[in-house]
C-alpha cells in the first residue's frame, strides 16, 4: 500500500466551452513568457534596450517548437509512420512530444537571425537568456506531469508519481523524472546566475555554462526512464546526446575564454548610440543655459557690465601698471 505519492491529474485538457485548454501548451507558454520577461531583465542590466529580447524571441521561438518537434518526430518515429499509427499525430504537437536538443538548435538560428537584423552579437544575447531558458523548461516540464508521460522505474518512494492506466501505459507509481529535471532546470539557472554575476561571463559562455549544466543532469534523468527509445552501445540516444553536448560545451567555455576573454562591453549598438545622443544633447543643453545666465566667470573677473579691455587708471589718469613700475624702480 502506497501511503504517499504524487497524483496526477485526471486530464490534461480543460474545456473552457468550445476552447480546449491544454496542460501541455499552457505550461510551454508560461515557459516562453518567463524566458522573455527574465531574459528582457538581464539584457537591460548588459546595457540593452527594453523589447529587444522579445523582438527576437518572435523568431526564436517559432524556430523552437519546429526543431523540438522535429527531433522528436525523427528520433521516435516509430510512433507516427509504423504499422498502425496515423502519420497525422506528427503534427500534434499539443499531445507531448518536444525535443529540447532540436529545440535550442533550431532556436538558435530564429535568435540568430533576429539579432543579425538588429545588429546583435549572437553570443551576448545567448549570454542574457540563458537563464531565462532554463526556467522554461522546469516549467515546461511540468507539461509531461498533466500528459502522464516521460516518468522513470517504478518506485515505493513517498514521492512517487501514480500513473493511472491506458492503451499506452501501466498503472503504477513511477520516479517522477519530470519533477527530477524541473528542479534541476531550477538549479542551473541560479547557477548560471551566480556564476556570472561572479566571474563576468561574456561571449557565450554563460549559455554554454547553462547547456552543460543542463546536459550533466539529462544525463543521469534520462538513465532513469522507462519509455520507448533507440539505444546506442547499450545507452538511449539521448544520453549519448548529453554526453556529447556536454563536452563541446566545456571545449567552447575553455577556447572562448582563452581567445576571447571578459565580457562584451558593447551589447546593443543603437542602445550605445542613443546614450551618446541624449549625453550630448544634456551638454548641448547646459552650454544654452550657460549662455543665457551669462558667464559668470568672466562677470567676476571685470566687475558687472565692465569691459574686459579696459585699461586700468591710477588716481593721476596715468596707467596704473606704469604707475607701480615707476613706484617701484624708486
Amino acid at each position: 500500500m502506497d501511503l504517499a505519492y504524487i497524483p496526477s491529474p485526471s486530464t490534461g485538457v480543460i474545456h473552457l466551452g468550445p476552447i480546449p485548454l491544454r496542460g501541455y501548451a499552457f505550461c510551454i507558454i508560461i515557459g516562453v513568457f518567463v524566458a522573455v520577461w527574465y531574459g528582457n531583465k538581464r539584457w537591460i542590466a548588459r546595457g540593452g534596450t527594453a523589447g529587444t529580447v522579445a523582438d527576437i524571441a518572435v523568431w526564436a521561438v517559432p524556430f523552437g517548437l519546429v526543431g523540438g518537434r522535429l527531433y522528436h518526430v525523427i528520433t521516435d518515429y516509430q510512433l507516427y509512420f509504423s504499422e498502425g499509427e496515423n502519420w497525422v499525430d506528427a503534427f500534434k504537437i499539443w499531445e507531448g512530444g518536444l525535443g529540447i536538443w532540436g529545440a535550442i538548435a533550431l532556436g538558435a538560428v530564429g535568435a540568430w537571425i533576429g539579432c543579425r537584423r538588429r545588429g546583435i552579437p549572437l553570443p551576448a544575447y545567448a549570454d542574457a537568456i540563458a537563464p531565462g531558458i532554463a526556467l522554461a523548461q522546469a516549467i515546461g516540464r511540468w507539461g509531461n506531469w498533466f500528459n502522464q508521460e516521460l516518468y522513470g522505474r517504478p518506485t515505493d518512494l513517498p514521492w512517487a508519481l501514480k500513473i493511472t492506466e491506458s492503451a499506452n501505459r501501466e498503472a503504477g507509481t513511477y520516479h517522477p523524472t519530470f519533477l527530477y529535471e524541473s528542479l534541476w532546470c531550477v538549479g542551473v539557472a541560479l547557477l548560471v546566475v551566480w556564476a556570472d554575476r561572479r566571474f563576468k561571463l561574456g561571449h557565450g559562455r554563460a549559455f554554454a555554462l547553462y547547456v552543460a549544466a543542463y546536459c550533466a543532469g539529462r544525463g543521469w534523468i534520462e538513465y532513469m526512464r522507462v519509455d520507448e527509445a533507440h539505444h546506442v552501445l547499450g545507452l538511449r540516444l539521448n544520453v549519448w546526446t548529453a554526453i556529447v553536448v556536454f563536452l563541446l560545451a566545456v571545449v567552447y567555455i575553455v577556447v572562448s575564454s582563452r581567445l576571447r576573454p571578459g565580457r562584451e562591453e558593447i551589447v546593443e549598438p543603437k542602445a550605445e548610440k542613443k546614450v551618446e545622443e541624449k549625453t550630448e544633447e544634456k551638454a548641448e543643453e547646459k552650454a544654452e543655459g550657460s549662455e543665457k545666465a551669462g558667464d559668470p566667470d568672466a562677470s567676476a573677473a571685470t566687475g558687472s557690465g565692465a569691459d574686459p579691455d579696459a585699461v586700468d587708471l591710477g588716481k593721476d589718469g596715468t596707467n596704473g601698471k606704469e604707475a607701480g613700475h615707476g613706484a617701484g624702480k624708486s
